[in-house]
C-alpha cells in the first residue's frame, strides 16, 4: 500500500508539472486540463487511500475525549508537574 501511495503522489506531481509546461508553452487549454486531473486525482484517488492507510488498524475510542482518556490525561500532567520539580 506504501508503494501504491508513493507512485500515485509522483505521478499526480508529474502530470501537474507537465500542465503547467504546456500552459507556459502556449497550449493553456491542455495544461489547464492536465492540471485539473491531477489536483482531482489528488484529492479524489490518493487522500482517500492515504487515509485508509494511515488509519486502518486504528481504534476510534483512543482519540475521543472519554472520560478514561481524560483521566488519562490528568495524570499524564499531574505526573509530569511532580517530575520537574
Amino acid at each position: 500500500m506504501k508503494y501504491i501511495i508513493k507512485i500515485l503522489f509522483i505521478a499526480i506531481l508529474i502530470l501537474v508539472c507537465v500542465g503547467y509546461y504546456f500552459k507556459n508553452s502556449g497550449d493553456h487549454i491542455t495544461g489547464d486540463k492536465l492540471v485539473g486531473i491531477g489536483i482531482l486525482a489528488a484529492s479524489f484517488v490518493l487522500m482517500p487511500i492515504f487515509i485508509y492507510h494511515r488509519w486502518k488498524d486504528k481504534k476510534v475510542k483512543d482519540y475521543m475525549l472519554t472520560e478514561e482518556n481524560l483521566n488519562k490525561m490528568r495524570d499524564y500532567g499531574k505526573n509530569k508537574d511532580n517530575k520537574s520539580k
